[in-house]
């Protein structure tokens, strides 16, 4: 193993029991672990199923069979196919030694402007029918009746929240008070924007998905943020938009004493500080190797070195 890698419509629904168990942290299939997050096991590796088009369903079946048991995905046609998703988890499932409730799904609300023309609900309609619209179409795809993750893509505007952010939320508390959705969160957010959400919220949010850059120290102010009140924090884009991170003496360094890849030591460490790691990746071997990250350690002071890389924060 090299120690450096890369820089870079199913409408069936299935048997949605759900059983929680309150523990911070476990053992459930083969090296997969969970973390809890407002009382649901969330697994601290996620797939995620962007920008994979007609390979969706193939590599997202691949991923469930390789041992990933959380999958994000997002109700919008420009980047994602939801649908593909939902036809690779229901074959997994149907295919027998997988139940529902071992696999937790994430998915999104995105507003129009960060759509194309395949909007899966009514561009004239108010937000809050958008979002029960789009939301519906989700639970088409995806052939399930409840959701265990339902975030806000973004904010509508880059500072601040505006009035369809909230019609948008107090439209997704609604849904979650009827128990169709477990968590609620938010994406690509800034920390003034997420202290303004956090505040104004009457269901406040439970999970923050943010491209993590080292140049932020790892988006540390949202990490704190999250930290600090029980919010899961999720990390993507942690190896493409860190690919110099890759390239440091450290990395080769830490990878030749752990017998690893420099990639997985960023995933290791995005773990020992307490993110929950997405992967994109196309590869079976580098699948296997993302979850090979719970089979080694990073040291104390490793872990600090790589939070302080190109750290401009």
């Amino acid at each position: 193993m090299s120690a450096s890698r890369r820089a870079g419509s199913h409408s069936g629904r299935w048997n949605q029991s759900s059983s929680r168990t309150d523990v911070h942290e476990e053992h459930l299939i083969g090296v997969e672990r969970h973390t809890l997050v407002h009382g649901v096991r969330v697994p601290a590796l996620i797939y995620g199923t962007a920008w994979k088009e007609a390979e969706t369903a193939r590599l997202t079946r691949r991923a469930i069979d390789t041992g990933f048991r959380g999958i994000d995905t997002a109700n919008q046609r420009r980047h994602y196919v939801e649908a593909a998703v939902g036809e690779a988890v229901g074959a997994a499932i149907a295919g027998g030694g997988l139940n529902r409730e071992d696999v937790f799904l994430q998915t999104k609300f995105t507003f129009v402007d960060g759509q194309d023309h395949r909007l899966p609900y009514d561009k004239k309609a108010p937000v809050a029918q958008q979002v029960e619209q789009s939301f519906d179409s989700s639970l088409e795809h995806l052939g399930v009746e409840q959701l265990d993750s339902y975030l806000l893509h973004g904010p509508s505007r880059r500072e601040g929240l505006a009035a369809p952010d909230w019609e948008a939320w107090h439209a997704m508390e609604r849904l979650y008070g009827a128990g169709r959705a477990r968590l609620l969160g938010i994406s690509n957010v800034t920390i003034t924007q997420l202290e303004q959400l956090y505040a104004g919220a009457s269901v406040k949010p439970a999970l923050v998905q943010n491209r993590c850059f080292a140049t932020t120290g790892w988006d540390r102010s949202v990490r704190r943020f999250c930290s600090e009140r029980g919010m899961g924090y999720e990390g993507f884009s942690l190896l493409t938009a860190n690919r110099e991170v890759l390239r440091q003496p450290l990395l080769t360094r830490i990878a030749a004493r752990t017998g690893k890849t420099a990639a997985q030591v960023v995933f290791r460490f995005a773990l020992a500080v307490g993110m929950i790691a997405l992967t994109g990746t196309t590869s079976a071997e580098h699948m296997a190797d993302d979850l090979g990250t719970f089979d080694f350690e990073l040291e104390p002071g490793e872990v600090r070195s790589i939070e302080a890389l190109f750290d401009r924060a």
